[in-house]
């Protein structure tokens, strides 16, 4: 008999839903501080998960969940580069 294979679930900080890890998008403080969207997953640092639906975005924005889950204030450029991914991700 087989085994079945776990897949990863993340919980998204927009919809608070939890769905497959290769669905979301992973952004991360890097421990410099730093915020950025991490592409390969791997990147060190805290990562926080959000889908890649822009309403998700716009809830986490409204309700501070991301500077909630880093406990750091996030600047208006970060927000617009994960929109940026978000078109991107969209696209393909």
């Amino acid at each position: 008999m087989p085994k079945v294979k776990k897949i990863p679930q993340r919980l998204c900080v927009g919809c608070q839903e939890m769905k497959p890890k290769k669905q979301m998008l992973r952004i991360v403080r890097t421990p410099d501080e730093l915020i950025a969207v991490d592409l390969t997953g791997k990147r060190a640092g805290r990562g926080a998960y959000i889908c890649q639906e822009p309403d998700c975005l716009k809830l986490a924005k409204k309700g501070k969940r991301l500077e909630k889950a880093f406990k750091t204030s996030i600047s208006q450029n970060v927000y617009t580069e994960i929109e940026e991914e978000l078109v991107k991700l969209k696209k393909n």
